[in-house]
């Protein structure tokens, strides 16, 4: 069964950092692409980074950049991303998803994770 385990959310303090981790069994991670989206209470989720099958590409909206980072371990057939200043408008469930497309749309994605909560808040 292919699936897709997201971890490290939490609450954290406005200005902090956060590691998400995305960990795939059931498949290789480093044959898709895979990206990361969030939906916050009341909006609709957006697709906020992805990184490419190989690792050398990845990509940002413009409201991460700079903030967070998107990486993959294919040892661990895990992929990360690392967060930080953080603000409260970050606030959301993060979800993790993996393609073997470009990754350029939400509807690129075929497998999902279940999704980790992240709080900022003081």
């Amino acid at each position: 069964q292919l699936q897709l385990v997201e971890s490290g959310g939490g609450l954290v303090q406005p200005g902090g950092s956060l590691r998400l981790s995305c960990a795939a069994s059931g498949f290789s991670v480093d044959d898709y692409a895979i990206g990361w989206l969030r939906q916050a209470p009341g909006k609709e989720r957006e697709r906020i980074s992805c990184i490419s099958s190989s690792g050398r590409t990845t990509d940002y909206l413009d409201s991460v950049k700079g903030r967070f980072t998107i990486s993959r371990d294919n040892a661990r057939n895990t992929v990360y991303r690392q967060m930080s200043g953080l603000k409260p408008e970050d606030t959301a469930v993060y979800y993790c998803a993996g393609t073997k497309r470009k990754g350029t749309n939400e509807t690129d994605y075929n497998y999902w994770g279940q999704g980790t909560q992240v709080t900022v808040s003081s």
